[in-house]
């Protein structure tokens, strides 16, 4: 039934935040070190392939090829090879799905997927520049066209065109929030109000400071294996029923419609096409909050509610835990945190966690089918994974 597929057997987070405690390297063995206990019977020599995701540690922490220096701290001596993967925000996406593909080829058995980013190191003006030059250097971040001026283009395009509100996307805030009170991992562990949020400062009109997630430093990994075996490894495995990818380019030319992301479509309708579900049927779903506006119109263009009706979507509380799909559990980019390498694999803790019935106070009942939505760019690079009990 499930040959040919792979299946998440361990997971593990690093808390995330501030870490003045710990080193890049030291920040992946946290996480490294919980999947492992997560799992049942594999050891470090077990892992044949370690793929890390990491996404600007040279400038960061002044340190390259991370995935050997991952590996030599963890004991880890992989026979079929380590590899960094880049790709900006959704570098943990992408590793996934090269792990998915290793283990679907034949190529590898036992997958170690990393993702690690230690950002409040480094002067801010270096994570800021670090930051910006994801967009095209030459056409966009001398401009201005940075991440929030970027986003804060496609919220008031949604508003102007479907009628959003400041509320909305204050909304979406105060759920995340309420949602990262409940996760011990997350950065930050406490509510907000509307109120507070409409008094935050402004970034970039019409966001404020509060629908910004916020950097820092953290650490996340998955062990994936066959899926024809991974029973042997944990009581209650996640199988991946597919994961996707589709890119357009790098700039935010290549956006014709600030309002609909055509790759995440795309994406997301294979997805969907591959994992033999509908929209309707997933039941929690990690996504990509970098902007509160984000999760608005991924709301959309996954397929959670018709166009335009990702504002009322959140107003209604159908994106809250006893919704009609729970989105951001965790606490979401927004209140989790994000460094940048980290985000994607762990999206695939949580839901991991979830799918298990061990997500703790912010459990959703009866959950079976998980989705991951991970952006890189301005919403240029889209990678969508689903999710399901192992039965």
């Amino acid at each position: 039934m499930w040959l040919g597929k792979s299946a998440v057997v361990g997971v593990g987070l690093s808390k995330f935040g501030k870490r003045e405690d710990a080193s890049l390297r030291e920040l992946a063995a946290e996480a490294v070190y919980e999947s492992f206990q997560d799992a049942r019977d594999i050891e470090p020599g077990d892992v044949e392939a370690v793929i890390v995701a990491s996404s600007q540690p040279e400038r960061l922490v002044v340190q390259s090829h991370v995935a050997p220096l991952i590996c030599e701290y963890l004991g880890v001596k992989p026979s079929k090879g380590a590899f960094r993967v880049e790709s900006a925000c959704s570098s943990g996406g992408v590793a996934l799905r090269m792990a998915d593909i290793m283990i679907r080829s034949g190529e590898a058995s036992k997958v170690l997927v990393v993702g690690v980013e230690k950002m409040t190191e480094a002067p801010r003006s270096e994570v800021m520049t670090t930051l910006s030059i994801v967009g095209d250097k030459d056409w966009e971040s001398i401009h201005g066209i940075t991440a929030p001026a970027g986003f804060a283009l496609a919220a008031q395009r949604h508003m102007l065109e479907y009628g959003t509100k400041e509320e909305h996307l204050g909304l979406v805030a105060v759920k995340n929030h309420a949602n990262a009170e409940l996760n011990p991992k997350a950065m930050f562990r406490r509510r907000i109000t509307l109120n507070e949020y409409k008094d935050s400062p402004p970034i970039a009109k019409p966001l404020k400071l509060l629908d910004c997630s916020p950097i820092c430093d953290g650490a996340s990994c998955v062990i994936l294996t066959d899926a024809e075996d991974a029973r042997k490894y944990n009581d209650t495995p996640v199988v991946v029923k597919s994961i996707t990818q589709t890119t357009i380019g790098n700039s935010s030319t290549t956006v014709d419609d600030l309002t609909t992301w055509k790759p995440l479509v795309e994406a997301a309708s294979r997805a969907y096409s591959l994992a033999g579900i509908s929209p309707k049927q997933v039941d929690v779903a990690e996504v990509h909050d970098c902007f509160t506006i984000a999760e608005i119109i991924e709301y959309e263009d996954l397929g959670f509610c018709g166009k335009g009706y990702g504002g009322r979507f959140v107003e209604e509380g159908q994106s809250a835990i006893g919704g009609e799909v729970a989105v951001n559990t965790s606490g979401g980019l927004k209140a989790k945190g994000h460094p940048i390498g980290a985000t994607g694999i762990a999206q695939v803790v949580e839901i991991t966690l979830q799918l298990r019935g061990e997500a703790g106070k912010r459990q959703v009942s009866g959950a079976d089918i998980g989705l991951t939505h991970n952006l890189g760019g301005f919403a240029v690079n889209h990678v969508v994974g689903i999710y399901g009990r192992m039965t």
